[in-house]
């Protein structure tokens, strides 16, 4: 798994609108892990994110969210929870490979990464089951580590 200092991967994946994103990680970024649209802890997280969203957006923070669902699981979860930021498709793994994320069982864990200049800057675990708060936490450590003096 990456860790804070580590090189930013290369990654290539489409989001719920088909379209292909290519993600550079200079500008900070949120990229978190979940392991299945539709399920509790995972709706609790997405709807999380984006209630903080337009906070993220002021703050220059692009979120992206990833498992390993088809593009068109993301696009029912995305209109069916009103996300409008992008979840990346990554039925193949290569995505949560690129992360150092286990695939084995068919899904990747919860886990969020930060990134920003080429290199993770954070690695967060929440609550498997429960990650209501995620969101704001890694946005009040973002604004207040990284981005202080901004």
């Amino acid at each position: 798994m990456l860790e804070p200092g580590d090189p930013a991967p290369e990654i290539s994946a489409e989001n719920q609108h088909g379209e292909t994103v290519m993600p550079a990680f200079e500008d900070p970024t949120v990229v978190y892990f979940y392991p299945k649209d539709f399920t509790g802890g995972c709706t609790i997280e997405a709807n999380d994110f984006q209630d903080a969203l337009p906070d993220y957006r002021e703050s220059g923070v692009t979120v992206y969210g990833v498992s390993l669902d088809d593009v068109e699981s993301h696009a029912d979860f995305a209109e069916e929870e009103g996300v409008e930021f992008e979840l990346l498709a990554d039925p193949e793994g290569e995505v949560a490979e690129a992360f150092g994320m286990d695939t084995s069982e068919g899904y990747t864990d919860r886990r969020t990464f930060v990134l920003a200049d080429g290199e993770v800057v954070r690695v967060y675990d929440p609550e498997p089951s429960d990650p209501s708060g995620h969101a704001r936490e890694v946005l009040d450590d973002v604004r207040g580590e990284y981005l202080a003096g901004d």
